[in-house]
């Protein structure tokens, strides 16, 4: 029930990481410019068998190295025109409500734990700057463990992994 709560939550259980090789660290990164790349394209390009390949993607699976496969997007175009970097500071020893509290707001894509000035830094995505404001000045300051808030709005933004990405195209297949 714990490693399920743990999966949940995002945390990672408190296993020393296993050492990452040359080809895992090839592996990472491949994934993460083509998330959709088949097992037998990553084998070729990192120059191992497709059953090494396999075996090594897995176990980065297992290991929570790879927390999972997503497609990334462009907010804009999906009718989220309004990002914001709100920064809060909450009641001491309040961290894991918050984060749960935040989990549940609209459009919220980031939530991190931080030092400095502030405790939280959450990156929310919403259709427009009214449904922003209703997120902060209703949502969030109604969060009884959530002291002030401040709101950064986000007017360009560049996603450096997209850049990375391969051209787009089908989904491929494990073949």
């Amino acid at each position: 029930m714990a490693d399920e709560q743990m999966a949940r939550s995002g945390e990672v259980p408190a296993v020393p990481p296993r050492p990452l090789d040359p080809i895992d660290r090839s592996i990472i990164e491949l994934l993460q410019s083509d998330g959709r790349a088949s097992v037998r394209s990553v084998a070729e390009q990192v120059h191992v068998s497709r059953a090494n390949a396999y075996a090594r993607i897995n176990r980065l699976i297992d290991d929570g190295v790879i927390r999972g496969f997503t497609a990334r997007i462009n907010h804009e175009r999906a009718g989220q025109g309004a990002s914001a970097y709100i920064t809060l500071k909450i009641v001491q020893n309040s961290w894991r409500t918050v984060r749960e509290k935040l989990r549940e707001l609209p459009g919220a894509a980031h939530i991190a734990l931080v030092s400095g000035d502030f405790d939280v830094l959450l990156l929310v995505h919403t259709p427009d700057n009214r449904t922003l404001r209703e997120l902060v000045l209703t949502r969030l300051q109604s969060i009884p463990e959530v002291l002030s808030t401040r709101t950064l709005l986000v007017f360009e933004e560049t996603d450096l992994a997209a850049d990375r990405t391969a051209l787009p195209g089908p989904p491929v297949s494990e073949e």
